[in-house]
């Protein structure tokens, strides 16, 4: 028998593929990656359910700290937001899984490897790029994208072979991890459809305002209200439980498939939204004009790159350290204030805060130059082009 690695969610797309492969006769190996966003309890009901399907044996690889320093981190530094947006959270997540899947397929000597993806997403170009540069000798099979099958006919064929679970849950499309939850559904593929509130697998559960204090030490979250943390990972985690509980940070992304489709997925990311904004507020206070426009240039960059499963690239490691370097000032506390399906930054404290009294306050007065020095810098900055519209004969305003 041929020992294959299955990338296993638990849901309805890797439930139809330990069935189909092992009426090809594979002996199945399903792993689920952690990166966050399960508890133990959802870790054990999803290895009981691959076993109940018939697996040789299943294991959970713990991606969760990995994640965060390898990727997540710079997401923070860069304040990734697709089309200013989406957070990137299955994007990102999916390159992570792919590499530990990828190496556990090596570490046990597997012929194969296996995921769920459709034809029509961006996850099996991801899936697939990271096992072709890791793995390469290594087959990959993809069972639901090769044979076309609808949902629909997912669910028949599990029905026939006496599988039992949550079908009416199965017509969403969950994909969960510390940096949000994907939904997808029967309104994401319309362009004016939004998902129902049974869709979000974050309920509403708290309905009074509270006040939220993010503490920041190089750009990384590492403190929240009174409370400091060794990881920056457990502030993720902590956030997520008190901001998810106000349903924020829902929405619906639209953007272009690597596969040159547009796509429109809904999402729920709470910790991520606050913590990309509480992060950005304190940049605009302790990063010069400069310093913020090639972040944003470079970011920008880093994260379609990122989307598009190119993680890889050498040219991502050299981003990364510039956006490290960035991050040298960015200490501070972010207040921030949260409330049912929104929130709002109040405002910052930070030694590096460049919004100083001693230099002058905007539009008000100033302790460093005097009207006399703006009036000759305004004369001198605007000289070039003063000189190019006489020269050129363009003295008229436009």
């Amino acid at each position: 028998m041929k020992k294959v690695v299955l990338a296993f969610s638990g849901g309805l797309d890797t439930s139809f593929c330990v069935k189909y492969l092992l009426e090809q006769g594979y002996e199945i190996y399903s792993a689920i990656v952690n990166t966050g966003g399960f508890s133990e309890e959802e870790l054990a009901e999803i290895a009981r359910r691959a076993e109940n399907l018939g697996v040789k044996q299943h294991v959970t690889l713990d991606e969760t700290d990995n994640y965060y320093q390898t990727c997540l981190k710079y997401l923070i530094f860069g304040n990734v937001l697709k089309n200013n947006t989406y957070p990137l959270s299955v994007s990102a997540e999916r390159i992570s899984q792919a590499v530990a899947i990828a190496k556990y397929a090596q570490e046990i000597g597997a012929e194969a490897v296996a995921h769920g993806s459709t034809g029509a997403g961006n996850d099996q170009v991801r899936f697939d790029m990271v096992f072709n540069i890791l793995v390469p000798n290594v087959q990959v099979i993809t069972p639901i994208r090769d044979l076309k099958l609808s949902r629909e006919e997912e669910i028949a064929y599990l029905k026939e072979r006496g599988v039992e679970m949550d079908f009416q849950k199965a017509q969403y499309s969950i994909n969960k991890g510390i940096w949000g939850t994907s939904v997808g559904g029967k309104e994401t593929l319309t362009s004016h459809q939004a998902l129902p509130e049974s869709a979000y697998p974050t309920q509403l559960t708290k309905e009074t305002p509270e006040r939220i204090t993010l503490h920041f030490k190089n750009g990384e979250p590492v403190g929240l209200n009174d409370e400091l943390f060794d990881n920056p990972v457990h502030v993720i985690q902590k956030l997520q439980e008190i901001a998810g509980a106000f349903a924020i940070g829902r929405d619906i992304h639209v953007g272009d498939t690597i596969i040159g489709i547009k796509g429109r997925v809904g999402f729920e990311a709470a910790a991520p939204m606050v913590i990309i904004k509480a992060h950005h507020a304190l940049e605009k206070h302790t990063l010069t004009k400069w310093q913020l426009y090639w972040k944003d240039s470079l970011a920008t960059w880093y994260g379609n790159w990122m989307h598009e499963g190119q993680f890889l690239d050498p040219t991502m490691r050299n981003i990364e350290t510039f956006l490290t370097d960035t991050q040298k000032t960015v200490t501070g506390k972010v207040h921030v204030w949260l409330a049912p399906y929104r929130f709002q930054i109040e405002g910052i404290e930070s030694e590096h805060d460049l919004m100083s009294s001693k230099f002058g306050s905007y539009g008000e007065m100033n302790n460093a130059w005097s009207g006399e020095d703006v009036k000759g810098f305004s004369k001198i900055f605007g000289n070039q082009t003063m000189m190019y519209r006489l020269i050129n004969g363009e003295d008229d305003a436009k």
